[in-house]
């Protein structure tokens, strides 16, 4: 949390909302007898504004008849670190809400592995990467969390803006990377850059001030906040994405009415994939906005120079993906997170992890 005054006032907030888990709402939409609190993803950015804060807000009390509502808020607004996330779950302080994997990551290592730097280079690959995963990570999280999965989403692809000429990969070596995990750092550590992680507000001013040359952010993300003005060239590889997943804790799940479980558990998958699609079509849109090509849809059109991924890229991401990344990941996660790599992700991939 952000102040003591911002632990008291969300503290306060989530006992009403354990206590609207059983009770019925006296303000607001009296008529839902149930009223759910959601703490969702990242405000301002795509996944939140058109798909989770319509969901619970507005969705659910149509989609149900007007017998359950909910009220959501972004979890960067209300003072909660998405490190601390999956904790407030598993306690039970949060009822449902959504974790970002590799701020996750941070404390339950095995949670980054489906989105490592440079394992997934487009939308197709990271889908078949969630899948080998997901069974794996619904038990893990089931037997040691004591939560519920109910949903995956993903950010778009997250790639290289950088305010002067390079021709690929290699060209970023010796530069001052702004990386978001520590995964991506991983990622451009081997690559010969500095990495240097930066809270996504922060980009814009280190960027000015000079004290980064490049950014890793979302292809529309990096537009919204005018990297187009910032920088000059931007990678179409995607270093990374972003996955998230939507969970309750446990008790609280089970606790629900059978209708309203069985009405969110034919609902999300659909809000998920709607999530996906969203990912697929504003990574390609962001890069048209970004290069002032005519299909940007709205906005000021940049004037970006779109560094296209060669041979030579798609060879250097596996290399550094096969000699650095994956190899720091087991060491950080530990010896049984290589078996657990070689029996889900490994196979699709067609990268084996080793035990140090």
């Amino acid at each position: 949390m952000n102040t003591p005054h911002a632990l008291l006032r969300w503290r306060r907030w989530l006992t009403l909302s354990l206590l609207g888990l059983c009770c019925a709402s006296t303000t607001g939409l009296a008529q839902a007898p149930h009223r759910l609190r959601i703490v969702g993803g990242l405000a301002g950015l795509n996944q939140y504004t058109r798909h989770e804060e319509p969901f619970w807000a507005q969705e659910l009390q149509r989609l149900s008849s007007g017998r359950y509502s909910a009220e959501i808020a972004p979890q960067d607004r209300a003072g909660i670190r998405g490190q601390e996330m999956l904790a407030l779950l598993q306690q039970g302080v949060l009822p449902l809400g959504t974790v970002i994997l590799n701020l996750a990551a941070s404390t339950a290592p095995e949670l980054g592995a489906p989105d490592l730097a440079g394992l997934n280079p487009d939308i197709a690959a990271l889908r078949k990467t969630v899948g080998a995963f997901r069974p794996y990570l619904e038990t893990l999280l089931r037997q040691r969390y004591g939560i519920k999965l109910l949903a995956i989403y993903t950010y778009p692809a997250q790639v290289a803006f950088c305010n002067q000429a390079f021709a690929g990969l290699r060209g970023l070596a010796g530069r001052r990377v702004r990386t978001s995990s520590a995964t991506q750092s991983d990622f451009f550590q081997a690559l010969g850059a500095r990495a240097t992680p930066t809270a996504f507000a922060e980009i814009v001013y280190n960027l000015r001030a000079g004290s980064i040359d490049c950014a890793i952010t979302g292809t529309m993300s990096g537009y919204t906040i005018g990297l187009h003005e910032l920088t000059t060239h931007v990678h179409g590889m995607a270093v990374n994405w972003g996955l998230s997943m939507f969970v309750a804790h446990g008790a609280t799940w089970e606790a629900l009415p059978d209708d309203l479980r069985a009405l969110l558990q034919r609902e999300l998958p659909l809000l998920e994939e709607r999530i996906w699609a969203e990912s697929e079509r504003e990574t390609g849109a962001g890069l048209d906005c970004n290069t002032g090509s005519a299909a940007c849809g709205s906005g000021r059109p940049g004037r970006m120079s779109l560094v296209g991924t060669s041979a030579d890229d798609e060879r250097l991401r596996r290399e550094l993906f096969a000699g650095t990344v994956l190899p720091r990941f087991i060491l950080r996660c530990g010896a049984a997170c290589a078996e657990i790599w070689n029996r889900t992700i490994g196979p699709s991939s067609g990268f084996e992890a080793r035990a140090r």
